[in-house]
């Protein structure tokens, strides 16, 4: 089905069929279970839940959206649409979360390709729908700073960042194209939500597709890291705040900024972790990709001859949203809800330097990789303003 791109109104089931992660587009199904049912079981419907299945898979196997799906764009759109809320309805009912987000990520990234060429008017009102405002502006767009802030954290690029943009009077003005990938992240956001279902429905389609549910866990990789990985000294228990909220967003299958990518990779390396490791942290980000993830932690561990980048100071992870000295209410663990006082202390500046404190090996510069399990210098009372050390010091 073509992009529209006229500047009339759209009606609702043509915006459905185009974009079908809209608010509204169940109640063209139904939302009632009988007609989740159907959709589930009834023959009728067997052309959607081929398609379903393909969209399912092919986010397993690739979640940037690469892979193209020659039979999505020969399917009629209702076909096309159905598919789209089986895949969904089938996802929600998965007992981990991941293959949910990392669907999300694949789906979001089809809806950019459509989106970054629809004229403003089309732009505007999904983004309204989905509940953004986004107004034009002399060839431009305008996002509110709090959406803009919103949408743009979890984004990668350097380009997105707050600092690069125009604002004027609380609006963040971006062109067209920029635009669209902010709306491709608020539809991976509102995909990688699950649609509540009745236990029943839950049960039921556990049961009708365990098959496809059992490819996906055998095509995606384990969302944490495998048991009996040699790390050296390493010792999770006492990382610092941010560095474990960081490690936990991973192993929920939750996105996780650039900033933060490169700080968790640095930081394991610094403080010991081998190589398999660190990749291994990855495995359950929702656009988890083996072959770009070792190629970017050799980047970041193999500089000056393996001693690596240094992960940022607090002072910058708070500026990126990475703190977690507060705590985090969503942890599962009572530990990491709390404040941490070590993390006031103002001599502490650093994370490795939280982890050196509460006792971890730390390879400091001028280090070679094999010299990362030293233990901390003895001699020091190390709650009393620590020595600092070239791995500390601020740049």
């Amino acid at each position: 089905m073509a992009v529209r791109r006229s500047s009339a109104r759209i009606d609702d089931r043509s915006l459905f069929a185009e974009y079908p992660f809209l608010p509204g587009a169940e109640s063209l199904l139904g939302g009632e279970a009988v007609s989740v049912r159907t959709l589930l079981e009834d023959v009728a419907y067997d052309a959607a839940r081929t398609l379903g299945r393909a969209r399912i898979l092919a986010a397993a196997d690739d979640p940037r959206g690469a892979r193209d799906l020659e039979e999505l764009a020969r399917a009629d759109p209702d076909v096309r649409f159905l598919s789209f809320l089986f895949a969904r309805i089938v996802l929600s009912s998965a007992p981990v979360p991941t293959t949910l987000r990392r669907w999300a990520v694949a789906e979001a990234k089809r809806s950019y390709a459509r989106l970054a060429h629809v004229p403003v008017d089309e732009l505007s009102e999904v983004a309204r729908r989905l509940g953004y405002a986004m107004e034009p502006s002399d060839g431009a767009i305008d996002f509110p700073l709090v959406d803009y802030v919103k949408l743009s954290v979890p984004i990668r690029e350097a380009e997105f960042r707050l600092a690069s943009q125009s604002v004027r009077r609380g609006q963040v003005t971006v062109g067209s194209v920029r635009a669209a990938r902010l709306l491709q992240e608020a539809v991976r956001l509102k995909l990688a939500i699950p649609v509540p279902l009745a236990e029943d429905v839950v049960r039921l389609v556990r049961e009708r597709e365990a098959e496809l549910l059992n490819e996906v866990a055998r095509r995606m990789p384990p969302p944490i890291a495998r048991p009996g990985v040699p790390s050296g000294g390493l010792k999770p228990a006492i990382f610092p705040p941010c560095i474990r909220k960081m490690q936990r967003a991973l192993q929920q299958g939750e996105n996780l900024s650039h900033s933060g990518r490169f700080c968790l990779a640095a930081f394991l390396h610094r403080a010991g972790a081998d190589f398999e490791t660190i990749v291994d942290a990855y495995r359950g980000a929702p656009d988890f990709d083996e072959s770009i993830t070792r190629y970017q932690v050799e980047h970041i561990t193999l500089r000056d001859g393996g001693q690596g980048y240094e992960p940022p100071e607090c002072d910058t992870l708070r500026s990126h949203g990475l703190c977690a000295r507060e705590g985090d209410p969503s942890a599962p663990d009572t530990r990491d809800r709390a404040r941490d006082p070590l993390c006031f202390e103002e001599y502490l500046r650093h994370p490795l330097q939280y982890y050196r404190i509460r006792g971890g090996a730390v390879m400091e510069r001028g280090e070679s990789p094999t010299g990362s399990t030293r233990e901390p210098s003895e001699g020091r009372d190390r709650r009393d303003g620590p020595e600092r050390t070239p791995s500390t010091a601020r740049r």
